[in-house]
């Protein structure tokens, strides 16, 4: 199934490895480090015209992990994914 995650972008559910909440997340060097090297290594998808409430991160199709910078909170992604499936 897909989920719909804003801006015109969906994403395979089965791809997700974790979905995060910024806020809560982002306090943590070692977190703040993996979004920095992602966007490094190109692997980081923003569209967010806003600060981001959540990120998910997904297995691309090359088998790297692939971050996707989001506006809607963990909750209601959580919530479209169980709808979805």
């Amino acid at each position: 199934m897909y989920i719909y995650i804003g801006n015109d972008t969906v994403i395979n559910s089965n791809d997700i490895i974790g979905i995060f909440d910024s806020d809560n997340t982002t306090v943590e060097k070692s977190t703040r480090k993996f979004l920095n090297q992602s966007e490094k290594d190109g692997r980081l998808v923003s569209d967010c015209t806003d600060i981001p409430k959540s990120f998910i991160v997904c297995r691309g199709a090359d088998g790297e992990k692939l971050v996707y910078l989001c506006q809607l909170s963990p909750q209601t992604l959580s919530k479209r994914s169980e709808t979805e499936l």
